[in-house]
């Protein structure tokens, strides 16, 4: 993590964010998210599997999947911005 120095007015940052959606067979789908923010990778990998009793309908697997790498790096990013923020403190004392 790096200790950040202030804002800049009018700052603008593009992330890319890539999701690879892998329909494993007809109850499973993976997710290979990573998301670069031109300083850090962040990468997360999930899976959703059918149920059963539900017919195969592969869009519903796909969304579960990705909402939950989403989740995944969302949990990620406030991690990071955490420690960043406790960094950032301790160098300002």
């Amino acid at each position: 993590m790096k200790q950040k120095t202030g804002a800049t007015a009018g700052h603008t940052r593009t992330w890319t964010l890539r999701l690879d959606i892998f329909e494993r067979d007809e109850d499973t789908t993976a997710v290979n998210a990573v998301l670069d923010t031109g300083d850090n990778t962040l990468v997360s990998r999930t899976t959703a599997h059918r149920n059963p009793g539900d017919p195969p309908v592969p869009e519903i697997g796909d969304e579960y999947a990705a909402g939950r790498a989403l989740m995944a790096l969302g949990r990620q990013l406030v991690d990071a911005g955490a420690a960043d923020a406790d960094v950032n403190a301790r160098g300002a004392s």
